[in-house]
C-alpha cells in the first residue's frame, strides 16, 4: 500500500519534481531494429539546473555488483507496487532497464509493473502512462524521461498523490526524490582521461557529437572537453555530430579524416558513433588511432575485445533500473532517504571502463546485454 503520510512527512520538501510518463506498450517485448544503445536527451532540457552528483561509496550503496552480477539485500516489508516507464521498447538500452526493474522485483517482493509508449520516445504517451499509474496507485513510479520539461504534468500530478516519482538519466525539469543512473559528464571525464593516458598527455583528437541539443551529449562533450584541458599538448581538432548512428559516424568520420590526417583519438559520444569511426578507420587502412565510446554494448565488446576499439564504458541500464528499486523499498520501508538527489550508477567507483585487460571479465560475468540474450 502506498505510504502517503509517510511521504507527506518526510518529502514535502524534497520531492520538488520528476520524470516522466506516458502510455501503452509493455516492456516485457525483447529489442527489434533499432541499433542505438544511448538514449539521447531532448533539447528542451538545455537550460534545467540539476542537482550536482553525490558520490557514494560501494559499500554504502543498497546493491552490489553491476550489471548481470547486481544483488541486494534489500526486502519489501509490504506489497509495494512500483510502475517503471521506458522510453521506448526498440532500443536493447531501454529494454535492458526495464529488466533490471522486473529482476528487483523477483528479488526484493514488490510488484514490478513495466511499460512504455506505443509511439518510442513519446513524452505524451509517458504522461498517460504515468498517469494511468496513478489511477493504480503505484507506491512508486521510475521513469526514463523522454523529455524534462513535457514529463512535468505526470510527476506534478504524482506528487499530488503521494507518489514517490524516480528518474533514470535525464532528469525531469525539477528535482524529484532521485535520479540515478550515470553521470554524463563523469564519464566522459573518464574516457577522456585514460584516452589521454594511453596518447602520453598528447596528440589530435576528433568529437563525434551527439544530436544537436541532447542535454547527455552535452554534458558528455563537456566532462571531455574538461579531461582534455588538463593537458596543454592534446589538441581536439574537430567535433561534430554524428547523432549517435553508426552510418554517420561512418561518414562524418571519413569527412574529417580528408582533412585531417594527423589525428590519433576519437571518441564518439555512443558506441554507435564510435563503431562508424572504427569503419571509417579500416576503409581508411588506419590501424594507429584509438577508439573509444560508451554505453558496453555488444558490438562495441566485441570490437575492444577484437582491438579495433580502445575503450568502452558500461553505462549498465539494467543496474541502474535495480539499484533505483532498491532505493524505492529502501524508502517505503522505514523512511530511508539516499544520500543525494542525485547518485550516479555506476559511477567511474564501480569500475565501468571495458577494455582490453577487462573485457573478457565484462564480456563473460557483467554485461547488462546478457539479460536480454
Amino acid at each position: 500500500m502506498r505510504k502517503k503520510t509517510l511521504v507527506a512527512v518526510l518529502m514535502t520538501a524534497a520531492m520538488a519534481c520528476t520524470l516522466l510518463a506516458g502510455c501503452s506498450t509493455s516492456t516485457q517485448e525483447t529489442a527489434s531494429t533499432d541499433t542505438k544503445t544511448e538514449e539521447s536527451s531532448d533539447s528542451s532540457s538545455s537550460e534545467i539546473t540539476r542537482e550536482s552528483a553525490t558520490t557514494v561509496n560501494a559499500d554504502k550503496l543498497p546493491v552490489k555488483g553491476i550489471g548481470a552480477q547486481i544483488t541486494s539485500d534489500v526486502k519489501a516489508n509490504e506489497e509495494y507496487k512500483i510502475g517503471y516507464i521506458a522510453k521506448n521498447t526498440t532500443n536493447p538500452y531501454m529494454v535492458a532497464q526495464a529488466e533490471g526493474v522486473k529482476k528487483a522485483g523477483a528479488d526484493m517482493g514488490f510488484t514490478a509493473v513495466t511499460q512504455a509508449p506505443s509511439t518510442a520516445d513519446s513524452v505524451e504517451e509517458q504522461v498517460k502512462i504515468m498517469e494511468d499509474m496513478i489511477q493504480q496507485e503505484m507506491d512508486v513510479i521510475i521513469v526514463h524521461c523522454a523529455d524534462s520539461n513535457g514529463i512535468m504534468p505526470g510527476v506534478r500530478k504524482a506528487e499530488e498523490a503521494g507518489i514517490i516519482v524516480i528518474t533514470i538519466g535525464t532528469p525531469a525539469s525539477e528535482d524529484t526524490f532521485l535520479r540515478t543512473g550515470v553521470d554524463y559528464r563523469e564519464t566522459g571525464v573518464t574516457v577522456a582521461t585514460k584516452m589521454a593516458e594511453a596518447l602520453g598527455g598528447k596528440g589530435n583528437i576528433i568529437i563525434l557529437e551527439g544530436p544537436p541539443g541532447a542535454a547527455n551529449a552535452i554534458e558528455r562533450l563537456e566532462g571531455i572537453k574538461e579531461a582534455f584541458s588538463e593537458y596543454p599538448d592534446i589538441e581536439i581538432v574537430a567535433s561534430q555530430t554524428a547523432n549517435f548512428k553508426r552510418t554517420e559516424g561512418m561518414s562524418v568520420t571519413e569527412n574529417l579524416l580528408q582533412k585531417y590526417t594527423d589525428v590519433q583519438g576519437i571518441i564518439g559520444m555512443n558506441d554507435e558513433s564510435a563503431l562508424g569511426g572504427v569503419q571509417a578507420l579500416k576503409a581508411a587502412g588506419r590501424t594507429d588511432v584509438l577508439v573509444a565510446g560508451f554505453d558496453g554494448s555488444t558490438d562495441a565488446t566485441s570490437a575492444v575485445e577484437s582491438g579495433d576499439m580502445f575503450a568502452t564504458y558500461n553505462t549498465d541500464p539494467y543496474g541502474s533500473g535495480y539499484i533505483a528499486c532498491a532505493y524505492a523499498v529502501n524508502y517505503l520501508n522505514d523512511g530511508t532517504e539516499p544520500d543525494g538527489k542525485f547518485i550516479p550508477f555506476p559511477a567511474a567507483a564501480n569500475d565501468p571502463l571495458i577494455m582490453a585487460e577487462t573485457v573478457e571479465n565484462y564480456k563473460e560475468n557483467i554485461a547488462w546485454w546478457k539479460v536480454i540474450q
